[in-house]
């Protein structure tokens, strides 16, 4: 035993060593946004983002469309997994699902603002909405994908023997054991929402999200301590939404 555990230190330093690389470029901007100009300990920064009414009104905005590409993106990547298992050309609906993933996200952008320029349609919360969930869609078809794998069909078919319909033995069987990868593809395409930013600002117009504001803030004056709350924010919010997902599914692995 021991033996065997020695042998795996060098993927335990490997791991370590990935990790690192991953999470050390947000170390310093969370720290800095603890710090005053001085670099003395301080929320200042935290405090002037309370009072700074166009980066409260970022974070409403970005919080509304953030829920509404959750909602929409699951939604339809709910749909796209059980088309994908079943129609009878998996292949094509994955592949359609997945193109987006592999359009640079400043074509995408310009695109989809020339697309709504020759129908009418002015930049407004609904373009952004539009934009975000077609980015977020695919991801959010495969995490849903994932989980629907580990499901039995055979309990589909003691429904259907039971005399329960499709829609019924998907809500009563199904969905319950597929919940926690519905939520979490809902979570991750949240958390791609709150920090898409390309995409975004081709469609945006008048409404600033959270990355929009930091980035033309950022291109405008440079960072301050506002802006290093408002990173440090978004950062720990992202890193807490993860972590709930991971106890949740925790949590709900020995009820199942």
């Amino acid at each position: 035993m021991r033996s065997s555990t020695s042998r795996l230190w060098p993927v335990w330093v490997l791991i370590v060593v990935v990790l690192a690389l991953l999470y050390a470029p947000t170390l310093p901007v969370i720290v800095l946004s603890f710090t005053d100009t001085q670099g003395n300990p301080s929320i200042v920064g935290y405090a002037e983002l309370l009072h700074t009414d166009i980066v409260i009104k970022a974070l409403r905005t970005s919080a509304v469309i953030g829920v509404a590409v959750a909602v929409l993106a699951s939604i339809l990547g709910l749909l796209a997994a059980i088309s994908i298992r079943e129609l009878g050309i998996p292949r094509l609906v994955l592949l359609c699902m997945l193109l987006p993933l592999f359009i640079p996200g400043v074509s995408m952008g310009l695109a989809s603002a020339l697309l709504f320029k020759i129908m009418g349609i002015s930049p407004s919360l609904v373009t952004i909405i539009i934009v975000q969930t077609l980015w977020a869609l695919p991801f959010a078809t495969l995490i849903i994908l994932t989980v629907m794998a580990t499901f039995d069909p055979a309990y589909l078919e003691a429904a259907y023997v039971a005399g329960a319909s499709r829609l019924q033995a998907f809500r009563d069987i199904e969905f319950p054991l597929i919940a926690p990868g519905i939520f979490g593809a809902a979570s991750f395409s949240f958390i791609i929402s709150i920090n898409e930013t390309i995409r975004t600002s081709a469609v945006q117009g008048p409404w600033n999200t959270v990355p929009t504001y930091i980035w033309s803030s950022y291109k405008q004056v440079g960072l301050s301590p506002v802006l290093y709350a408002l990173m440090g924010l978004i950062i720990l919010s992202t890193f807490a939404l993860a972590i709930a997902y991971l106890l949740l599914t925790v949590r709900r692995k020995p009820a199942a």
